[in-house]
């Protein structure tokens, strides 16, 4: 097996630490990774020298990320592609529950399919790729109108009687904002027939790497599937589908 190389690995442990710090002394680094302070000397002049550490202007000893991690991030972001991670993502999912799995964005007023897996039943969900469906009627859009800012939302949800798709869409917009606030809360929504009266829906939000809520992703069943057991079974794997295509778009979440 190739040998991992000590240097880089003390680097790499030095900027790590600035993950959860946002300044940092020469001491505190030395202390906190148990190194000599002159090895820790050395390897702060190098990152220095290389622009992934700065030192705090008026504050020499103190040290923060410097320009180069930002541009090894903004490259990574780059080369990020939501409908290709989610596909692989979603797939692993639908394996698991043999049940279909969506993940949609938001556009406007509406949510947009990116990604669809099926399920091998005979009796399934009709739906595809870049169907569009009113956000308040479904799990995903749901879960993507509760991430935003309360402007934006107020953009979104006037205060009038909202269209419906099916007699238990939720068409009234106080009762609409207060389960947004529960699906927040919560980190998960759900769609009791409001879309399609025979399919049930739970759907968990998607971050990117700046935590911003940028997909949803969502098991959807017939309702003759839907049991307390399969209720509590597909939630945590959306739950955990999501947080897998989270951690591919960059999120890491709070320690």
């Amino acid at each position: 097996m190739p040998r991992v190389v000590p240097a880089v690995i003390r680097s790499l442990d030095i900027l790590e630490l600035f993950l959860d710090n946002a300044r940092l002394s020469a001491r505190e680094i030395a202390e906190r990774l148990g190194l000599p302070r002159t090895t820790v000397h050395e390897l702060l002049v190098t990152l220095v020298a290389r622009s992934y550490l700065i030192s705090v202007p008026g504050q020499p000893v103190q040290f923060r990320l410097g320009m180069s991690v930002l541009r090894l991030g903004a490259a990574f972001a780059g080369q990020l592609d939501l409908v290709r991670e989610a596909q692989d993502v979603a797939q692993d999912v639908a394996a698991a529950c043999d049940e279909a799995v969506h993940v949609a964005v938001l556009d406007g007023t509406d949510v947009m399919y990116v990604v669809k897996v099926d399920s091998t039943h005979p009796v399934r969900m009709v739906s595809a790729v870049g169907r569009r469906l009113p956000a308040h009627c479904t799990a995903v859009g749901k879960m993507l109108l509760s991430s935003l800012e309360p402007f934006d939302l107020d953009a979104l949800v006037p205060d009038r009687e909202l269209v419906g798709m099916t007699p238990a869409s939720v068409t009234d917009p106080v009762r609409l904002r207060a389960e947004l606030e529960r699906v927040r809360v919560a980190g998960v929504a759900f769609d009791d027939g409001e879309s399609d009266s025979a399919v049930r829906c739970v759907a968990a939000p998607v971050r990117e790497h700046s935590g911003r809520t940028v997909a949803a992703m969502s098991v959807s069943a017939p309702i003759i599937r839907w049991t307390p057991d399969t209720h509590d079974e597909w939630t945590r794997l959306v739950k955990q589908g999501a947080a897998a295509l989270s951690s591919r778009l960059g999120f890491l979440p709070p320690a």
